[in-house]
């Protein structure tokens, strides 16, 4: 969906505080602000920055940042000339498989060629019924072990939190629960994440269920970070949780629109 139409969807569901993350990437920000004004919204720069931890690829937000900042512009730059090489590599793992032309199918999918990603990858193959969904495509090709999988070296950690608070931003931790880390290597992660500028993490989110939303309000007590909560929202398909209808964070956190509203 274009930043507009997502704008303006977040708003008909009574979101008041919108921030764009689309990721690796910043070029919907002045649509989106734009339509998020035009909507009677609050709206806060945003990104997703994809990075890799002891081999993990893990996600980190930054928000309330400067978008022309000159690290953050370049970070993200190098970031996505490396989605684009990925992605020919992912189409020439599936021909080997008998499954050809899915790298020129997927930038259908694609409104900026630049940012393709594995979603693109599992809409195509979705619509020529290689798999029925999309969670399908991605259990069966497109994660690590399957055949249409394909390593990439992100960005660190330091250089995700570097970038954005540079840029005068706020760095949070993206849907953690989506991350297969025993308890013991999340409560290292949250130490380098601290120990580099981390200011928050998402407590509520699409990808969260209950039980999460209570692990994770523990741990932003413990690390006295701010909390933040986001849909994920990728689509009207694809999402598990509506713009706007997240669960509501635990009244006893500090709220991350705190720090720049």
């Amino acid at each position: 969906m274009a930043p507009a139409e997502v704008a303006r969807r977040a708003a008909a569901n009574g979101v008041d505080c919108w921030a764009l993350t689309d990721h690796d990437d910043i070029g919907g920000l002045a649509e989106a602000a734009e339509a998020a004004a035009a909507a009677g919204m609050s709206f806060v720069n945003g990104v997703e920055i994809s990075i890799e931890w002891r081999e993990m690829p893990i996600h980190i937000v930054g928000l309330a940042f400067d978008p022309a900042h000159p690290a953050l512009v370049g970070g993200l730059e190098s970031l996505r000339g490396g989605r684009v090489e990925r992605a020919r590599r992912m189409g020439e793992a599936l021909a080997k498989i008998g499954i050809s032309g899915v790298y020129e199918g997927a930038l259908g999918y694609v409104t900026n060629p630049n940012l393709i990603s594995r979603a693109h990858f599992a809409r195509y193959l979705v619509s020529i019924g290689i798999a029925r969904d999309i969670s399908g495509v991605f259990q069966h090709y497109l994660t690590p072990g399957k055949p249409g999988y394909v390593d990439h070296r992100w960005a660190t950690l330091a250089d995700a939190v570097g970038w954005i608070r540079a840029a005068g931003g706020v760095a949070v931790v993206a849907h953690p629960g989506r991350y297969k880390m025993s308890g013991g290597d999340m409560r290292k992660f949250l130490d380098e994440f601290k120990d580099l500028g981390g200011q928050a993490i998402e407590v509520s989110s699409g990808s969260h269920s209950p039980d999460h939303v209570l692990h994770f309000a523990r741990l932003a007590r413990h690390y006295a970070f701010h909390a933040s909560r986001g849909s994920d929202f990728h689509g009207p398909e694809e999402s598990h949780v509506e713009l706007g209808r997240a669960f509501q964070l635990p009244p006893d956190l500090k709220p991350v629109w705190r720090l720049f509203h």
